[in-house]
């Protein structure tokens, strides 16, 4: 498998080096030159297939030759070792659980593929692999923990101060090892924006390795898929789902698009954005403006430039009828996000987090629309991550799991800078 980049100024290159880039020289994402189409009797025997087996299908066309086939089963079982249940909520929705695995958000399957990637490949190399990476507050974690103690690569994540739930900002700054945590004053967008050009800089890419661990990167990306296929595992109706997705930087849902055009049976995707809602906006005007992102309390999702909302577009080849019939996108507020945990938990006895709350929104208000389409939403984060906002509405306290306890033990280390380029780039070079 080759990978070309989406701005088409650069050459293709292989799984291995895409992942090791991260980005293309031009700026531009990498993206397959071809799109695996799965067999109609693999899609059909999904029930019956253990996880490893379903990952290791789905990615082997992806990865090509470029990692032998029991590494890449012993990286795609170290990868999903931790369950993805699919739980009924009421007779119409049911919720995809991601958070099960060690940092309690979707963002553990790509972090550790990728990390078990990036291992392997690094056997190779001869220099230090630096990971740059920005987070809006859950992939920071992931990758931290995905990476940590990982031999010849070190981490650098840049978060905004302020703008992360407690336990996101602990997971981020308290690892230590090869784990580094700037603390940005600024939002998102300008800690994404620093990385993006860090990538372009040649006196950075002199002294360092550099790659991203954003879901810009492949490694990151394409697993995102395997939680759609074990989702569809669990499905026990006739009709395919019609599937929610809780959507920021639109890594996640486009992986789902991705699974869905190789052959995963879904009747339609929605992306349910919160008042960042650049994406709801194109797909009703079809003017695409990029805009500042505005916080909300469902943080992870407050992009307001979605890098991989590219990637969708490649995937429908531009043409926006094709992308309209296979998916919707709406804009939920925080007062809607905050009556929704309160409604779906007093009538349904089920905890959202505030992502989880958009997308059950989003998908309701469908339903509404379209009485005879079921579904189910995808659960991207604990609601352990947000007890501010859950527990003074609900009146209840969110029992710790284990490691979130050992987290409060930590101690926070961090590196506070301004939101300029200039300032990272003068930290990095002088260290």
């Amino acid at each position: 498998m080759q990978y070309y980049s989406l701005q088409h100024q650069a050459p293709n290159v292989s799984f291995r080096e895409a992942v090791l880039k991260g980005q293309a020289p031009d700026k531009g994402l990498y993206f397959p030159e071809e799109l695996p189409k799965l067999s109609k009797d693999f899609v059909e025997s999904l029930s019956s297939l253990s996880k490893e087996e379903i990952g290791t299908t789905v990615m082997r066309p992806y990865v090509g030759e470029d990692i032998p086939e029991q590494d890449l089963k012993k990286i795609v079982s170290e990868t999903i070792n931790f369950d993805f249940p699919l739980v009924k909520i009421n007779d119409h929705i049911s919720s995809l659980e991601l958070f099960h695995g060690p940092t309690y958000a979707f963002k553990d399957v790509g972090a550790r593929f990728m990390s078990r990637c990036l291992g392997y490949f690094q056997k190779e190399e001869n220099k230090k692999t630096t990971i740059l990476v920005a987070t809006s507050g859950d992939t920071g974690g992931a990758v931290a923990n995905g990476f940590l103690g990982v031999d010849g690569v070190e981490v650098i994540i840049l978060y905004p101060s302020g703008k992360v739930s407690p336990i996101q900002e602990l997971q981020l700054t308290t690892c230590g090892q090869n784990i580094t945590a700037l603390e940005i004053e600024g939002s998102f967008d300008d800690c994404q924006a620093i990385v993006k050009q860090a990538f372009m800089d040649q006196d950075l890419n002199d002294a360092y390795n550099l790659t991203s661990a954003n879901s810009i990167n492949v490694g990151r990306w394409l697993p995102q898929q395997l939680y759609y296929f074990f989702g569809l595992q669990q499905w026990d109706q006739r009709q395919p789902p019609v599937i929610c997705v809780p959507s920021g930087n639109f890594g996640n849902i486009c992986a789902g698009i991705l699974a869905h055009i190789s052959g995963l049976p879904v009747e339609h995707f929605m992306a349910a954005c919160n008042a960042n809602d650049t994406v709801p906006v194109y797909m009703q005007t079809g003017n695409y403006q990029p805009k500042a992102s505005t916080p909300t309390i469902s943080n992870a999702m407050d992009v307001g430039n979605p890098s991989n909302f590219g990637r969708i577009l490649e995937i429908f080849g531009g043409k926006a009828t094709k992308l309209k019939a296979q998916l919707s996108s709406v804009s939920v507020t925080d007062v809607s996000t905050k009556s929704t945990i309160k409604q779906v938990y007093e009538t349904a006895g089920y905890l959202l987090d505030p992502h989880g709350a958009v997308a059950y929104r989003a998908l309701e208000d469908f339903q509404a629309r379209h009485p005879d389409k079921n579904g189910f939403i995808l659960e991207t984060a604990h609601p352990v991550k947000f007890p501010d906002v859950i527990e003074s509405l609900l009146g209840i306290q969110i029992p710790l799991p284990e490691n979130a306890e050992q987290l409060n033990a930590g101690n926070k280390v961090s590196i506070q800078l301004p939101a300029t380029y200039e300032a990272v780039k003068k930290w990095l070079l002088g260290r």
